[in-house]
C-alpha cells in the first residue's frame, strides 16, 4: 500500500485526503518509508526533515477534521521537497559546500514560505553541487547523485536530487532552480519532467549571485504535478522586484491548446558545437507527435549566434562577487574547476559585465524575430546521454571535443530571455538512458508551454522508473 501512495499525483492525493480515504500521516510515513528505503543508494536526499514532517502531517490531520476539506488550499497536506540551494528557515541549508555545512537561514526562501502557507509538507533538503555551479550533482560534502536509469551515469545538474526524489517518487512536488538548465538538464537525464517558467512567474527571495538568470520551478514525474504545483506558488512576492502580478488564468484551462500552433523544430540552434545524432532522432520522432495533433510543424536550421560567452561572463562575474572573499582562506573547501570560475570573474575587466549586459539585450532581437514566426520552439534538451558519473562534463559529444558547457547549449539561451521553457520526455536511447524533448514558448506563455507538454504526454506516455 505505501508504494501505491507515492504512485498518487498530486490533485489523487488531494481527493483521498476530501474523501477520507487517506490521512496526511498515511501519506507522508508511505513517502518518508521510500526515502528511508532508497535514498542511501540515490543520494537524492541530504536532509530528511522526518520530524518535522510528521508533526505537520498530525497538525494537518487535526485540520482536516475540523475544516470545511472543501476551502483547504490544493496542495495542503502534499509533501514536497526543496533544493539545497534554497533556504529553509530553521532548517540547515548547505548550498552543496563545506562553506555552509552548519549554515541555518532565519527565513525561507519565497517558494518555500508559499508551499508553507498552502499547507504542503517539507520532507527534506536535494542534493546539489555546490552552488548550483555544474550540470552535474557531486560536491565535496555530499558527494555524487547518480542516475537511478543506471548508477554508473549522472543525474545531471545542478537539480540532480530534485530531478531524482521526482524519479524514484520519493516526494510529488521538487522545488528546484535553474540558472542555465538546471531544472531541465536533469529532468532529462532521469526522464521527468522539468519547467523553467517564465522569469518572475515564481519569485526569486531572497536572490543569489546569478540572480538575473535563476528562476525558481518544479520537477515531477508528470505534467499534471508541474500545472498543480504552479498554480500555487507563482504568485508575486513584494521583496522580488522582478515578480509577475498573477495571470487570473488557471495553468490547466483546456483552452490554452485549444487552436493549431506553428511549431519550430531546431536541432542545434545554429550554434550547437556538435550534437549527438542519436538525440536528434529520438527527437525529430518524438516532435511528429505534435504532427498528429494538428499543430504545423516545421524543421528549420536557425542561425544564432552564440550567447554561451557572454552567458557565462554574467555567470563567473556572480560567483566571483559571491565567493572570492573565501579563496584566501578556505579555498580547500571549494571545488578546483569552480575555484577557477571565481578567479576568472575576479580578473574580468571592469566593463566586462556591463558589456555582457549589452550583448544580452543586443542577442533577444535573434530570438525575438524567430518567435515572430512561431508559437513554440522545440529543440533536443541536452546534446547527449549522460556522461560517467564523477565527471563534470562529458568532454566530447558525438566524437568532436566541446567546451566545458558545449554539451549543453540548448537551455542557457532562454534563461538569458526569461522565456518559459519545459523539458519532457521525448524516448530512450539505445543503451536505455532517457532522451529529454525541450519546448520553448514566447515570452510569459506559460500556459501554452503546460497545455502543449499535456497533450504531447497523452499521445504518448513515458516510462516510469522501477526500483526492481
Amino acid at each position: 500500500m505505501d508504494d501505491q501512495i507515492c504512485r498518487l499525483d498530486v490533485r489523487s492525493i488531494a481527493t483521498h485526503y476530501r474523501d477520507g480515504s487517506l490521512s496526511p500521516i498515511d501519506v507522508v510515513d508511505a513517502f518518508l518509508e521510500r526515502i528511508e528505503r532508497l535514498n542511501p543508494s540515490l543520494n537524492a536526499f541530504v536532509l530528511v526533515t522526518a520530524e518535522a514532517a510528521r508533526h505537520a502531517a498530525r497538525r494537518a490531520e487535526d485540520r482536516l477534521r475540523t475544516s470545511d476539506k472543501e476551502s483547504l488550499p490544493p496542495l495542503f497536506g502534499i509533501p514536497f521537497s526543496v533544493k539545497d540551494t534554497l533556504p529553509t528557515a530553521g532548517i540547515r541549508t548547505t548550498f552543496g559546500s563545506p562553506l555552509f555545512a552548519d549554515f541555518v537561514p532565519t527565513e525561507d526562501a519565497a517558494v518555500v514560505a508559499t508551499l508553507n502557507r498552502a499547507g504542503a509538507i517539507l520532507l527534506g533538503k536535494t542534493n546539489t553541487p555546490a552552488f548550483g555551479w555544474m550540470g552535474a550533482t557531486q560536491n565535496l560534502l555530499f558527494s555524487a547523485t547518480p542516475n537511478p536509469w543506471d548508477a554508473a551515469v549522472t543525474a545531471g545538474g545542478s537539480s540532480g536530487g530534485t530531478a531524482v526524489a521526482a524519479c524514484a517518487r520519493l516526494a510529488p512536488i521538487n522545488i528546484g532552480t535553474d540558472g542555465g538548465g538546471s531544472l531541465r538538464i536533469p529532468a532529462a537525464f532521469t526522464g521527468t519532467v522539468g519547467f523553467k517558467p517564465s522569469y518572475g512567474r515564481v519569485p526569486n527571495y531572497p536572490t543569489g549571485a546569478n540572480w538575473s538568470l535563476q528562476h525558481i520551478g518544479p520537477i515531477a514525474r508528470s505534467v499534471d504535478n508541474i500545472i498543480a504545483t504552479l498554480d500555487t506558488i507563482a504568485q508575486p512576492d513584494p521583496r522580488d522586484p522582478y515578480s509577475l502580478p498573477t495571470c487570473g488564468w488557471k495553468y490547466d484551462d483546456p483552452q490554452n491548446a485549444s487552436q493549431p500552433l506553428k511549431i519550430i523544430f531546431a536541432p542545434d540552434l545554429g550554434f550547437a558545437e556538435s550534437v549527438d545524432d542519436e538525440i536528434v532522432a529520438v527527437c525529430r520522432k518524438a516532435v511528429a507527435v505534435f504532427v498528429d495533433m494538428n499543430h504545423e510543424v516545421v524543421e528549420r536550421k536557425l542561425d544564432w549566434p552564440s550567447p554561451i560567452e557572454f552567458w557565462r561572463t554574467l555567470f563567473v562575474t556572480g560567483a566571483a562577487d559571491r565567493l572570492a572573499a573565501f579563496l584566501q582562506d578556505r579555498s580547500d573547501q571549494i571545488e578546483p574547476t569552480l575555484r577557477d570560475f571565481i578567479i576568472e570573474g575576479k580578473n574580468l575587466p571592469a566593463d566586462a559585465y556591463y558589456k555582457a549586459c549589452i550583448s544580452r539585450n543586443d542577442w533577444w532581437q535573434n530570438v525575438r524575430a524567430t518567435f515572430d514566426d512561431c508559437d513554440l520552439l522545440i529543440t533536443p534538451t541536452v546534446a547527449c546521454s549522460p556522461f560517467p558519473l564523477g565527471l563534470e562534463t562529458p568532454g566530447k559529444v558525438a566524437g568532436r571535443a566541446v567546451s566545458f558547457y558545449g554539451w549543453s547549449p540548448f537551455c542557457p539561451p532562454f534563461n538569458l530571455t526569461g522565456q518559459p521553457a519545459i523539458s519532457v520526455p521525448a524516448g530512450r536511447s539505445a543503451n536505455g538512458l532517457p532522451v529529454g524533448l525541450q519546448i520553448v514558448g514566447r515570452r510569459f506563455a506559460d500556459a501554452t508551454v503546460l497545455a502543449v507538454a499535456a497533450a504531447f504526454e497523452s499521445a504518448r506516455p513515458w516510462p516510469e522508473w522501477s526500483e526492481a
